[in-house]
């Protein structure tokens, strides 16, 4: 190989300013390969952070999903018990009158006696 085609494969890959080039880019491939890294690591965090944002406004919303659950639950709750209190109250009343009852028709010589 002579100094001609040297210089012609020389010129064909770009000269002088082609092999600086070359030696640029040779300097710099793991710069930029950490650049390039760098970028990918950054959007996988990017998309994390939002995956766990959606999944933290979906848990926000199950929570109070779940208080207004409890809260229906408890008013149901409370108002069988309720339900309960004025039945037994009823019951109460019914069982008093029952023992107040007068077995006779005058109601004078009362059976069983009565404090009124």
């Amino acid at each position: 190989m002579n100094t001609a085609d040297i210089l012609t494969i020389i010129g064909g890959i770009g000269g002088i300013q082609g092999i600086i080039e070359l030696a640029k880019w040779w300097c710099s491939r793991k710069i930029n390969d950490r650049h390039s890294l760098a970028g990918v690591v950054a959007a996988e965090n990017e998309n994390e952070r939002r995956q766990v944002d959606w999944l933290e406004k979906r848990l926000a919303e199950r929570d109070a999903k779940i208080d207004r659950l409890y809260e229906e639950l408890r008013a149901e709750q409370k108002a069988r018990v309720e339900e309960i209190h004025s039945r037994h109250e009823v019951e109460l009343q019914l069982a008093e009158a029952e023992a107040k009852k007068c077995h006779k028709r005058g109601c004078h010589d009362r059976q069983p006696p009565s404090d009124y």
